[in-house]
């Protein structure tokens, strides 16, 4: 047996170094060749595909899709990204595979934004999230629960109308993106909070504030794909703005929890028919100090912060890009006053009794969705296993990336995919609740969105409101063709310009 002295060893360990990377170097490379991944386009060094994802990251993915296929395997920095771009590798992803692509990936600033995932959206999967979604589906979105607010949007709405009336007389020009994002801002601070915070400094601060919120979610973190470029938001104000942000939604709702607190312990258990969902959330967490699973107030306050990210930008969104079809499509815009007026029958407030007699504005709502998905490319998912889709190889820890975008324009399931046509939907089966995955823009599966209900209910209600008491032009004799149509992308896709109009009230 020979036996090595130590200088003998320092002289091999070049030599040693060397044959431990030429050993995983080459059963890495074997392995990976033995593996069938999805196509992808070309890369870079270090930054991979980033390059490519370009302003409007839907519209890019969906253009290499067009020439990669559904299933497309890009790498942000060292990170592998799985782009699902049909309905049928989304239904692969979200049905077939659902449980195995339930997670999320932890990614800095929603973890920082929503207490490090202790909300619905971003919460990775496991038993917490699933405590969390069942209290809510259960106590605070169930259809019983969505009804019971129903005064609480017929309300608001009508409040909307009557400012919007008061421009007729006038003749002043009417920011619909603004009174819809009132709107819909109110609705949910009744709802969410038991009251308005639309009003005065402290009004115009909250708003600015929950603006800076939704626009933060939205953001890519460089340093979550290139981890040696994480000093770039040192640098560049977004760590302190994300910091400032954070302390004060917090500093907001831990003055909206107390102050429901002390009116408990004042005045005793809420009415059931009054409570708002800080209320139900404290009874909750009341009665979860006796069982396993216990509702701390960072959870409390995480979900009423889902509220605000998905409830007011989502629904407000939707809102805009519907009267933007509209003013474009005078032909759609006047058939839908038809069927609204007829069904009003010459009152001026529609209820939400009238609304499942209003066929057309239902599938107005359905094709403005599969334009314009609020979220394009959804939450993404993470999957925790390796796994086979449609003949390919996934490997763990791939970030998933559904282009809801993509596939409702895919010209496979719509006949001209480009146009808008609400008459589509008529005599369709199809919805946009994650059963059918040719329009999901509120996702499917066991991440799919669970206050679908709550946000269209705001939707049509608002909608037919303002189309029933209204006729709507466009300013300075401009034509339906020049509407501005320009989009700001980020986490949700906003129209570029407001929506600003003539109103005309509507004679009976």
């Amino acid at each position: 047996m020979v036996f090595l002295n130590q200088s003998s060893l320092f002289a091999l360990l070049p030599f040693l170094v060397f044959l431990v990377f030429l050993v995983k170097w080459f059963y890495g490379t074997n392995s990976t060749t033995n593996k069938n991944h999805p196509p992808s386009p070309p890369k870079l060094p270090f930054i991979g595909n980033l390059h490519q994802l370009g302003t409007y990251p839907y519209r890019s993915l969906a253009a290499l899709a067009r020439k990669h296929g559904p299933l497309m395997l890009l790498h942000l920095g060292s990170q592998p990204m799985l782009v699902v771009s049909s309905a049928d590798a989304a239904r692969e992803i979200m049905k077939t595979h659902d449980l195995i692509f339930s997670n999320r990936p932890k990614t800095s600033i929603p973890a920082r934004l929503v207490y490090d995932g202790k909300d619905i959206a971003f919460a990775p999967y496991g038993e917490y999230w699933r405590q969390i979604r069942s209290l809510s589906m259960l106590h605070l979105l169930s259809n019983r629960r969505v009804q019971s607010y129903r005064s609480i949007r017929e309300e608001e709405t009508a409040l909307m109308i009557q400012s919007i009336r008061q421009f007729c007389s006038s003749s002043l020009l009417v920011n619909l993106s603004e009174k819809f994002r009132l709107l819909t801002n109110d609705v949910v601070c009744r709802i969410a909070l038991g009251k308005k915070y639309g009003a005065g400094e402290g009004g115009r601060k909250f708003k600015k504030l929950l603006g800076e919120l939704t626009e933060l979610l939205g953001v890519f973190e460089v340093g979550d794909y290139i981890p040696w470029l994480a000093w770039v938001k040192f640098l560049n104000g977004l760590d302190a703005k994300v910091g400032r942000v954070a302390k004060e939604f917090d500093e907001f709702l831990e003055g909206v929890v107390e102050e429901h607190l002390d009116q408990k312990k004042s005045g005793g258990k809420v009415k059931i028919e009054r409570q708002d969902f800080v209320d139900v959330l404290l009874d909750i967490q009341d009665e979860s100090k006796e069982s396993d699973f216990n509702l701390h107030e960072d959870s409390i306050k995480a979900l009423i912060m889902d509220m605000f990210a998905a409830g007011t930008d989502t629904t407000s969104t939707i809102l805009e890009w519907a009267m933007a079809r509209l003013l474009r499509h005078p032909e759609v815009m006047k058939k839908l006053q038809n069927e609204v007026r007829e069904v009003a029958q010459g009152r001026r407030e529609i209820t939400e009794d009238d609304l499942e007699k209003m066929h057309y504005l239902k599938a107005v709502i359905k094709e403005t969705l599969r334009l314009h998905p609020p979220a394009p490319l959804l939450v993404p998912h993470e999957s925790t296993h390796d796994v086979k889709v449609m003949g390919y190889d996934i490997a763990a820890r791939t970030q998933v990336f559904i282009n809801a975008w993509a596939i409702g324009r895919d010209p496979l399931w719509w006949k001209e995919p480009e146009m808008f046509q609400p008459e589509r939907f008529l005599n369709s089966h199809v919805d946009f609740r994650g059963f059918h995955f040719e329009l999901i823009p509120f996702g499917a599966g066991r991440r799919g969105c669970p206050g679908i209900s709550f946000g269209i209910a705001v939707n049509e209600l608002a909608l037919a409101n303002v189309i029933c008491n209204f006729d709507l032009a466009l300013p300075n004799g401009e034509k339906a063709e020049d509407l501005d149509m320009t989009e700001v992308a980020g986490l949700t896709v906003h129209k570029k310009s407001p929506i600003v109009v003539v109103v005309t009230p509507h004679c009976r």
